[in-house]
């Protein structure tokens, strides 16, 4: 079961589910041992595995007691993906991204080219010394940190095309629904929209979205002629993103 943004960001608004998914990342547990660790009714715990369960977050499995008695439920970490989300002015991105599987050697391909020492060492080796892990792992970790700081500066960069961009559109559109369709341009401008999305959204027929994206191609396409101070020119049924039309342009 593939979890989405709106399901995992629900679930894990819990805290209590937090502490839960934290201890079974580092081995399995049973309801008792989480109840005893968290301070938490194994009622309570129960109820929560439950949830964690049924949206495909964990496993169970029944294992024979250690004492001879009737077997015991463990729960298990299976799922492996990042949440991420950002938010200000003009910006709100949130995505669920499934991590790659695979070993040290498949992922080589899509790993940057400081860490690729670290795959290789890794290898194929079926155990790893807990020393040498740490060396790995402190590796890992500051080129993580590198690459973070590199996205919070992209996401800043976007943030402030946008913001730019958003006065262009306030200052060109008079009708609200104009605006939020250009909006909606901005914030995925190599996707096609979904204009049928757009329509339920804000409540408006179909016609009246191809008559608004027909204008907002038209303004666009000046916009471009005047910035650039060429002139385009397109059959009346070509229909081409703004993009497209300043290549075929040149």
């Amino acid at each position: 079961m593939v979890t989405d943004f709106d399901t995992a960001l629900s679930i894990l608004e819990n805290r209590t589910r937090r502490s839960i998914l934290e201890h079974l990342v580092r081995e399995a547990h049973y309801p008792l041992q989480l109840a005893e660790l968290l301070d938490v009714s194994q009622q309570a715990i129960m109820k929560h595995l439950k949830v964690l369960e049924d949206a495909g977050f964990v496993v169970s499995e029944k294992v024979p007691s250690e004492k001879g008695g009737p077997p015991k439920r463990i729960y298990a970490i299976t799922q492996s993906f990042s949440l991420r989300l950002d938010l200000g002015p003009d910006l709100f991105r949130a995505e669920h991204r499934q991590l790659p599987s695979g070993g040290p050697t498949r992922l080589s391909s899509r790993l940057p080219e400081d860490v690729l020492g670290v795959a290789e060492r890794v290898g194929t080796r079926r155990r790893l010394p807990m020393a040498e892990a740490l060396g790995m792992l402190s590796e890992l970790n500051d080129e993580l940190d590198r690459l973070d700081a590199e996205r919070d500066a992209l996401i800043a960069l976007h943030q402030q095309i946008k913001q730019k961009a958003s006065r262009v559109v306030d200052d060109t559109f008079d009708i609200y629904e104009e605006r939020q369709l250009a909006h909606v341009l901005l914030e995925a401008p190599r996707r096609p929209v979904d204009l049928d999305q757009f329509c339920a959204g804000m409540q408006i027929q179909p016609q009246r979205a191809e008559e608004m994206m027909d204008a907002l191609r038209g303004v666009m396409m000046r916009q471009l002629g005047a910035e650039t101070g060429t002139i385009i020119a397109t059959k009346d049924d070509r229909l081409l993103p703004w993009w497209l039309a300043k290549s075929d342009s040149s």
